[in-house]
């Protein structure tokens, strides 16, 4: 919005207005307003799902047993919040004319928009179950397969269906009009990534923070013929606006961090982590850097092996190959305290974004 206002601006003389044609200095200052967005709105926030959510998020009863007596009462739906400080800064500060940019916002709401129906049907029935499975996958698989057509028709022709890999500069794996399904499956899968990892005080905001970073600094680079064609990446011509957007991810993350660290003043409920998880997806679809993404987010990608590990071997011998799952779970069970196990989780992720940033020159 500021952009497009200042894109009518006579800014041929330099000045004050020049400095919104950077990229840099849009998604900082998109960094910061979402950030103060999120701590303005934080307590006032909270206080009134505190008032709609008298009893709160509801516990499972088969989870670990501390947390039925710690965790009762905490409201959800914080990512509303999170929603509400990254479309407002995006909107602000990332130019509206964009394809991609509109592409990933409205992923990420259509998401939240199911994450928000799960986590309403979970208060009203004060039950865990929520939306059926069937009509939440098949919500999250439509909105995720729209988004893969429109990233296509967004992205030149010569790799519009193919899929990068890291460390190999030149190797394109053509998918042809099967891309769109690889594109659902990479967006509905991180999605329900994120929403398994969600489950400690302060666990996923984080890792969802630092694969935004890298995301951010990736969308910027492939956006940038001249640094793309340095780094021998494959150039995506508009995905630079994705880096604002990805700075708005990072300041409402880090604004929503300040209630939900440890002990948690709220949850960002299924709203919040099926739409980061979706919006990282969708990032990592537009820039071709699906596999990059895996890597940046090894940690959900565990929690969920974790899951699908869990089911599939107990339905196949009735035994677990996990105390509980998904796998944070599991260090709870071994007596690990909370604090531990998000903190060791946190420096598992500063690691995996930094091997994710790796790829970009170790071609």
């Amino acid at each position: 919005m500021l952009f497009d206002l200042v894109a009518a601006h006579d800014t041929s003389h330099g000045g004050f207005f020049n400095l919104f044609h950077y990229l840099t200095f849009r998604s900082g200052c998109a960094c910061l307003t979402a950030m103060v967005i999120s701590l303005a709105l934080g307590n006032p926030f909270i206080a009134q799902l505190k008032r709609i959510q008298r009893e709160g998020q509801p516990i499972r009863t088969l989870g670990p047993e501390r947390h039925i007596l710690e965790k009762a009462g905490t409201p959800t739906m914080g990512g509303v919040l999170i929603l509400v400080a990254l479309f407002t800064s995006t909107l602000l500060w990332a130019d509206l004319t964009n394809g991609f940019v509109w592409a990933v916002m409205l992923t990420t709401a259509a998401f939240g928009a199911v994450g928000f129906a799960d986590d309403y049907l979970k208060l009203a029935k004060r039950n865990t179950k929520g939306v059926s499975k069937k009509m939440r996958l098949g919500c999250e698989f439509l909105a995720s397969l729209i988004a893969g057509i429109w990233l296509q028709h967004l992205t030149p022709p010569e790799i519009r269906n193919a899929v990068a890999f890291p460390f190999v500069k030149d190797l394109l794996l053509p998918l042809g009009y099967a891309f769109p399904l690889f594109a659902m499956i990479t967006i509905t899968g991180f999605g329900n990534a994120v929403n398994f990892t969600d489950g400690l005080d302060g666990l996923a905001i984080v890792p969802v923070v630092i694969a935004a970073l890298v995301f951010a600094l990736i969308s910027y680079l492939v956006g940038n013929h001249v640094f793309a064609d340095y780094l021998q990446l494959h150039p995506v011509p508009g995905t630079g606006e994705l880096a604002v957007f990805c700075a708005s991810l990072i300041g409402a993350g880090l604004g929503f961090l300040w209630f939900n660290a440890p002990p948690a003043a709220v949850f960002m409920g299924d709203t919040g982590s099926l739409s980061l998880g979706g919006a990282l997806g969708t990032v990592a679809v537009a820039v071709k850097h699906e596999i990059v993404l895996c890597i940046v987010g090894g940690l959900f990608v565990a929690e969920t092996l974790s899951v699908v590990i869990q089911v599939f071997w107990y339905k196949r011998t009735g035994r677990r190959v996990f105390l509980m799952a998904p796998l944070h779970h599991h260090f709870e069970k071994k007596g690990w305290q909370e604090p531990k196990i998000v903190v060791r989780f946190w420096i598992v992720s500063i690691v995996l974004g930094l091997c994710g940033l790796a790829t970009l020159k170790l071609r």
